[in-house]
């Protein structure tokens, strides 16, 4: 009887065993390195708000500090999104008739929240506290970036898990005294004359920082 499948069908099988795996480990590779670029993780992607809210104007020229519009962020995890009501406390008398500032006097006036859309907006499944960052010394620039420099939010990192990972590995690289954790461009060098390794190790000393890595510290 004539055999149905020649030798060489021996080498084909084999070879697209090994064409298979190759395609799979490539995508698979391709996932990953998807899930890093900027397209993915929207770095660097000024964010069109309902209003647009310029942070160097408020924060950068104006001086205005952190916490007089995120007034939560020391004592809750979440650092909080101020009401119209915070808004037109100054916009009530500067720029009070401004067309771009409609929708908040809009909001304000009928008593309706604003649609912010949420920046840094993290994965329902990943956990992540403000005030306990802030209680141990990691300044909002951390995470947040030069945010007096930006005339609209953007992400400034991935926020991928190895990206928080690497600061909890290392957390003294990222530590300040607490009264510098809201100042923007802050240098321990030019203002302590240390450098932020020696600094650092310093203040994880003092707050007793751990370098929690386990998954139950983000994934509750």
């Amino acid at each position: 009887m004539a055999q149905i499948f020649p030798k060489s069908s021996n080498t084909l099988s084999k070879a697209s065993v090994v064409g298979a795996g190759a395609v799979l480990a490539t995508v698979g590779l391709a996932t990953l390195h998807a899930n890093r670029t900027t397209y993915m993780t929207t770095e660097d992607l000024p964010i069109e708000q309902v209003v647009q809210f310029t942070h160097s104007h408020h924060v950068g020229t104006l001086g205005l500090d952190c916490r007089f519009c995120h007034t939560a962020v020391e004592d809750q995890a979440y650092a909080g999104i101020p009401p119209s009501k915070t808004c037109m406390g100054c916009h009530s008398v500067v720029w009070k008739d401004a067309p771009i500032l409609e929708p908040v006097r809009a909001s304000y006036r009928d008593d309706t929240s604003l649609e912010w859309i949420k920046v840094h907006d993290l994965p329902e499944f990943v956990y992540f506290n403000h005030s306990i960052h802030i209680a141990k010394g990691v300044g909002c620039e951390s995470c947040h970036g030069r945010v007096d420099k930006m005339p609209l939010m953007w992400r400034e990192n991935s926020l991928n898990m190895e990206w928080c990972i690497a600061c909890h590995r290392a957390p003294e690289k990222h530590l300040r005294p607490h009264d510098q954790i809201f100042t923007m461009g802050w240098d321990p060098m030019k203002a302590l004359g240390l450098s932020q390794d020696e600094l650092g190790r310093r203040i994880l000393e003092e707050n007793q920082v751990k370098s929690r890595t386990n998954c139950a510290s983000c994934h509750r």
